[in-house]
C-alpha cells in the first residue's frame, strides 16, 4: 500500500514538473514574440516562476495557473518587469507596463 502511494506521489510530481516546463517554454516563446513585435529586447532570455495555484476554467475543471515574470528593455539601460499568467499552456494575461496594460484571453 505504501509503495502504491509513493509511486502515485512520484508520478504526480513528475507530471507537474514536466507540465511546468512545457508552460514555461510556451510563456518564453510568447514573451519573445511580443518583444519582437514591439521592438523590445527580452533580457536574459529567461522567465521566473513567481507562483502557481489551482483555478477552475470555464468548464469547471481544475487547472494549474502559473505566474511568470520577465525583464525587457527598449534598448536603453532601463529594465522593466513584465508578467505572463498562463493557464496550462494557454495565455491568460500579459502585462508590460508602458507597452501593454492587459491582454486577457478566455481560458
Amino acid at each position: 500500500m505504501e509503495t502504491i502511494i509513493l509511486l502515485a506521489l512520484l508520478g504526480f510530481f513528475a507530471w507537474f514538473w514536466f507540465d511546468t516546463l512545457q508552460s514555461q517554454e510556451r510563456a518564453k516563446n510568447l514573451a519573445k514574440q511580443i518583444c519582437l513585435e514591439l521592438h523590445l529586447q527580452l533580457l536574459d532570455d529567461t522567465l521566473s516562476l513567481m507562483r502557481f495555484r489551482l483555478k477552475r476554467n470555464k468548464r469547471g475543471r481544475l487547472t494549474v495557473q502559473r505566474v511568470f515574470q520577465f525583464e525587457f528593455s527598449d534598448g536603453g539601460n532601463n529594465r522593466q518587469l513584465g508578467t505572463l499568467i498562463m493557464r496550462g499552456i494557454s495565455l491568460e494575461m500579459l502585462e508590460m507596463p508602458g507597452y501593454i496594460q492587459r491582454t486577457i484571453s478566455p481560458v
